[in-house]
This record gives C-alpha cells, structure tokens and sequence, in this order.
C-alpha cells in the first residue's frame, strides 16, 4: 500500500494513509453488496482491469519507441539534463518547439508561444496583466506538466514556486513561473548547446 501511494505522487504522511487504508479495506463490512451484485461487479472489474493493463502496456511501449526515436537527435542530452524532464514531455516539448534555433529569436518568444508569459493590456489609466490564451495548447500543457513534476526534483523550482506562493500568487500563476524559468533555461542551453545545470538556472534567484 505505501509503494502505491508513492507512485501515485502522494509524498505527505505515507505511513499513517498506507495503515489507513489497509485497515479500511481489510474491514468485511466494507463496500458489500448482495452475492449477484458483487458477482457483477467483479466481471465488470476485471473486464476494467485487462483493458485497462492492455492501455499500459501499449503505451508503455509507444513511450519507449518515442525514446529511442528521439534519442538519436543531437538536442535529446539537453532536454533530458533538465529535472523532470522525462522521454514522453522532452519529446513532446521537442515536437512543438522543433530543432530550428533560428525560430524563437529570445527567450521570451519562446514563452508567448508557450502560453506562459502574461499579457499587459494599457488602455488609458486602466492596466491589467492576464494570461495569454492563444498559444500553442499542446507545448503549454507539456510545460504545465514539467513545471509541476519539476517542483520534488529541483530545489530550485521548488524554492521559485514557494517564494511565488507567499508573494499572493495563485497555484496556476506561480506554476507558470516556474514554467517561465525552465523554458528560458530550455532556450539558452540549446542556443549554446550546453546541458541544464541548477546552480546556473538559479543563481540570481
């Protein structure tokens, strides 16, 4: 029950969820229904349960050929020196951003284009900052997912987050900060083809 909980991302009072749940589940009272009822039930779960094992083991390897296809590109080491950064976002990341590095001139197109970096509207003495809606939906969900994953692998997003949340902003807002920060790491390690290194990323914070 603990290995599942931790797999499932839980990483707060394990112990004491994991005993929990256990004894929950062990009760024999817990969840009955009539004989036929659970009977039915049962099927329909393990019905559930092939489908279910099938989908992962087709994307298990669909991941896996995804790797290895991007493995063979010179810009794969850098995406994957990043943290969090895994085969299935680094490719997907890729796949958006592409290997032109002629096409974001600054670092700053690349996070418009990302959907992560707000807009300034000024009209007269009214002046609100939002957030871009349009944008490339498939790279600011792959960003979105970094950026999170990132939050247990990097101290540095981590203390970016943290220092966001105190400052009053909302969990979207200082998660697209820190997506902020990684994508213009992302942008300057392939401009100079240099691999992620944390204390770089983070040394004016």
């Amino acid at each position: 029950m603990y290995d599942t909980l931790a797999a499932a991302g839980r990483t707060r009072l394990l112990d004491q969820e994991a005993g929990r749940l256990r004894a929950q589940f062990a009760d024999p009272r817990f969840l009955r229904q009539r004989p036929m009822t659970e009977e039915a039930m049962g099927e329909r779960t393990r019905v559930l349960v092939a489908e279910l094992d099938a989908a992962c083991r087709q994307a298990e390897h669909l991941a896996a050929e995804t790797d290895a296809a991007f493995a063979t590109h010179a810009h794969y080491p850098i995406y994957r020196s990043f943290p969090a950064c895994g085969p299935i976002v680094a490719a997907r990341m890729f796949a958006e951003i592409g290997d032109d590095l002629d096409r974001f001139a600054t670092a700053r197109g690349l996070r418009a284009y990302a959907g992560t970096a707000p807009i300034t509207w000024s009209s007269g003495r009214s002046h609100s900052v939002t957030r871009r809606r349009v944008c490339n939906r498939t790279l600011k969900h792959a960003a979105h997912q970094w950026a999170f994953a990132s939050l247990t692998r990097s101290p540095g997003c981590r203390a970016l987050y943290d220092a966001r949340r105190e400052r009053g902003d909302g969990y979207a807002a200082a998660l697209r900060r820190v997506s902020n920060r990684l994508l213009s790491g992302l942008h300057h390690c392939l401009l100079m083809d240099q691999r992620y290194e944390e204390a770089a990323m983070f040394s004016r914070s």
